[in-house]
């Protein structure tokens, strides 16, 4: 069988692959910390890829089937599409949040990250860079689980609503991953440029 013919068998690939490449460049040596980079950044890239495409592609084509009296509607989208998403979405938040916190504790940096360089008595313009994309990351992942979440499950119908409770839950969820949205550009840019320089 085909391991490109399922999702599950294209990831699975793909670290086999990775792994591979791992082993043959490294010689076989252990690097806890590329580990926790490397798994940090595919979870990220996930998380974000998931985030843009619910703010640019999904939540508009859904406001423009609702208009489209004639159109198929977006029950197709609601029903089968958004579940699985919002599934991948809320745990790769999940990871890439445990495997940062993982690199910056493993690395020495947790404390002074979240203290924005602080804490070790002289400032550290890394953990103040990475900590501003830390504290970022850390008020998306709440909301991911404390307002999209709970709220995406009313408005569709995993959870009962009434409809009011949907046309609020419908906001909420919106503002909130509108809000993760906007955080998401700055957070890039200081995970980007903690080690690889602010663009100004």
């Amino acid at each position: 069988m085909n391991p490109l013919m399922s999702v599950k068998g294209s990831i699975i690939t793909g670290f086999v692959l990775a792994s591979l490449f791992a082993i043959l460049m490294a010689g076989g040596a252990w690097n806890e910390l590329g580990l926790a980079r490397w798994l940090h950044i595919i979870s990220g890239i996930t998380w974000i890829g998931l985030l843009y495409y619910f703010n640019t592609v999904q939540v508009p084509a859904l406001a423009e089937a609702a208009a489209d009296k004639g159109g198929p509607g977006g029950a197709g989208i609601a029903k089968y599409v958004a579940p699985r998403a919002l599934l991948w979405f809320r745990w790769s938040a999940l990871a890439t949040w445990l495997t940062g916190a993982w690199y910056l504790l493993r690395a020495g940096n947790f404390a002074g990250a979240f203290t924005l360089g602080l804490s070790g008595g002289a400032f550290s313009g890394y953990q103040s860079v990475i900590g501003v994309g830390a504290w970022l990351g850390t008020i998306m992942l709440f909301n991911v689980w404390v307002l999209i979440w709970p709220n995406q499950r009313k408005v569709l119908g995993l959870v009962a609503a009434t409809e009011e409770q949907k046309a609020a839950a419908r906001k909420t969820a919106l503002l909130a991953s509108r809000t993760n949205f906007v955080l998401s550009i700055p957070m890039l840019m200081c995970m980007a440029g903690a080690t690889h320089g602010l663009p100004f």
